[in-house]
């Protein structure tokens, strides 16, 4: 039970994250390209590690 807790605890987390990160990027979109484009550079490689969580999160369901 306790590693379900801090699995969806880090899910959350990296969620959050890379939500602010889009926003970010879109935010920056038009004043600054580069600082708009590392954004979604991290957001990219967030969403990398949330879908492997996901997969990791669904083996410990079964």
């Amino acid at each position: 039970m306790y590693y379900q807790n801090q699995f969806q605890n880090y899910k959350r987390h990296l969620k959050d994250r890379y939500v602010n990160l889009v926003e970010k990027s879109n935010n920056y979109r038009f004043v600054d390209e580069a600082k708009s484009d590392l954004a979604a550079f991290k957001a990219m490689k967030l969403l990398e590690k949330i879908n492997q969580v996901n997969y990791l999160d669904r083996d410990l369901v079964i």
